[in-house]
């Protein structure tokens, strides 16, 4: 039988041709991890649009939100759309979580893909608190600050303070960086964890038939 590679896998874990009987139920799993990944999708396609619109720069941030939500067509909705959608993949994450502790789907031979699973969820907290920032309106500066500050209690935080605020909070390198890790680098690397999460699931044989 031939091997597939991640990205079979990963196909072939969304399109299955073989599913048991008793994993069709509800309760099985919740379909949680499914329905995380429609709300990461949802959060790429609603993020390229507002990409159109966003200004990365100190001085037309806000001004580019505030053109979004008065003069843009859907606008308002869009942006609402993107940020209760972040939301709601923060819950799904943690509920999904919860679901794998509480039936000890981390336990051998998961145990991989369990720290896979809690990668993502780091990276997915991240990416909210660096997209926080964006609008540069005063909840986003204060938010922003707060962060900073505990991050700045912990070990190693105070290098990652300076690398993340290079110019201090509102400064335009500073909305650089996380402008970049929002868009960029956090999303891509969640897409290959993610990726990976799949595959790792069929190769742990934990869900579903492997056929």
């Amino acid at each position: 039988m031939k091997k597939r590679g991640l990205a079979g896998e990963f196909v072939a874990h969304l399109f299955p041709r073989v599913v048991r009987k008793e994993n069709l139920r509800l309760s099985y799993t919740f379909c949680l991890g499914g329905l995380a990944l429609t709300v990461f999708l949802l959060l790429v396609v609603s993020g390229l649009l507002l990409l159109f619109y966003y200004q990365p720069t100190a001085a037309g941030a806000f001004t580019s939100i505030l053109f979004l939500e008065e003069q843009v067509p859907g606008g308002k909705y869009l942006r609402s759309l993107h940020r209760m959608a972040s939301h709601l993949f923060l819950i799904l994450l943690f509920l999904h979580t919860l679901r794998v502790i509480l039936t000890g789907a981390y336990r051998p031979p998961r145990q991989l893909n369990w720290l896979i699973g809690f990668a993502l969820l780091c990276l997915a907290l991240f990416d909210g608190y660096t997209g926080y920032l964006l609008p540069m309106d005063q909840l986003a500066l204060w938010a922003t600050q707060t962060g900073m500050e505990l991050l700045g209690t912990i070990p190693g935080g105070s290098l990652a303070k300076v690398f993340l605020l290079p110019d201090g909070i509102g400064g335009s390198l500073s909305l650089l960086r996380f402008y970049a890790l929002h868009i960029v680098v956090l999303p891509l690397t969640m897409g290959v964890l993610i990726a990976l999460h799949f595959y790792r699931i069929r190769r742990d044989k934990g869900i579903l038939p492997y056929l």
